[in-house]
């Protein structure tokens, strides 16, 4: 047996930018907790769809819309887990996942979220989820303001990929940036500030295109 070549097979060390080294654990278990979370994800994220869907991502993101109508169809809970675990795969400030979400499974919470949310009714969804950020997760060394500022950033991703998630199941949604604070913090027990509600369901009715602005007016090249 050639040591010397297994040798070299290792994986490199993973080396980290100053202040933001992952938190050390004194937990002996945590890379075995990491694993089984890993194994979980990925066997949630690649289980195969009940039905044929077009999976292809620009595909996906040419066809999200934001729907107001959802049908009384329940989501199935398989599609609620993909999901929630595709939020799990967003990008976060050192890793830390700055964020929290909450699934809101009570009728009356989510009767309780429209008036939260200025009275918009589309907020009793099929499937709701608030995401909250969480700035004590992002252990870094950086003042308040900025760890908070990676905190929203973390929050508004993992909505963000939840959303694409979605739309890739069949389904569609409505991002909710409009609502108190204080009385969404209330409904759902929580001192974590929300970023934003991801309201989703099977749509009524599937809308065609929208008129976007052209490339050259979002786009600044800068030399």
């Amino acid at each position: 047996m050639d040591i010397k070549n297994m040798d070299s097979k290792k994986e490199p060390e993973k080396l980290y930018p100053s202040g933001y080294e992952p938190k050390e654990s004194n937990n002996a278990d945590s890379s075995s907790d990491t694993n089984v979370r890993n194994q979980l994800l990925n066997q949630i994220l690649k289980s195969s769809p009940t039905e044929f869907i077009n999976t292809d991502l620009f595909t996906v993101m040419s066809k999200r819309r934001s729907t107001r109508k959802f049908t009384d169809k329940i989501v199935e809970t398989v599609k609620i887990d993909k999901i929630i675990a595709a939020a799990d795969t967003a990008p976060t400030a050192g890793n830390f996942q700055g964020f929290e979400i909450f699934y809101v499974k009570s009728p009356e919470k989510k009767q309780q979220l429209i008036e939260a949310c200025n009275n918009q009714p589309y907020v009793n969804a099929p499937l709701v989820l608030v995401f909250c950020k969480n700035p004590s997760r992002v252990k870094m060394n950086f003042p308040e303001e900025i760890l908070k500022k990676f905190a929203i950033q973390d929050a508004t991703l993992a909505a963000a990929y939840s959303q694409l998630a979605a739309q890739a199941l069949g389904l569609s949604s409505i991002w909710i940036g409009m609502f108190d604070e204080q009385k969404v913090m209330k409904v759902i027990n929580t001192d974590l500030i929300p970023s934003s509600i991801l309201c989703v369901g099977y749509p009524k009715q599937n809308k065609f295109p929208k008129p976007r602005r052209n490339l050259k007016e979002i786009v600044h090249a800068v030399w």
